[in-house]
């Protein structure tokens, strides 16, 4: 991956030494990773606060994050990819949302109309 730089409304503008550069959304904001830093770790909560909603765009798969570990670059959520029995808890890597590109090679966004709140209120059958 190349150097990347801010632009305004939440985009990054990654330079590519095959694609030339491409604007890709923020995913983790400094006041996202001030939040997660705040709220901590939530393994013993039984109704956690998600803290963000990552979606795409033209396909399926939701992350509802609740934690994040910036050392590892990981998340750990809620993961919807179908809607079905197959939705899980679990670990899911900042790096690969960025990277990946699905259809009309949209990558992964960020809900910013997303308001945090306590997982039962998004998704009422992920409550641990």
């Amino acid at each position: 991956m190349g150097s990347m730089s801010m632009l305004p409304n939440n985009l990054i503008f990654r330079e590519d030494s095959k694609k030339g550069g491409e604007l890709i959304m923020q995913l983790l904001t400094k006041g996202l990773l001030q939040r997660f830093e705040k709220i901590g770790r939530q393994e013993n909560v039984s109704d956690p606060i998600v803290v963000a909603k990552f979606f795409n765009p033209t396909g399926a798969g939701t992350w509802y994050a609740t934690e994040y570990d910036p050392a590892e670059r990981l998340f750990f959520g809620f993961v919807s990819i179908f809607g079905d029995w197959n939705d899980e808890w679990g670990s899911f890597s900042l790096d690969e949302l960025q990277n990946y590109r699905g259809k009309f090679e949209l990558g992964i966004e960020r809900d910013i109309n997303f308001d945090e709140k306590p997982i039962s209120q998004v998704v009422p059958k992920a409550k641990l």
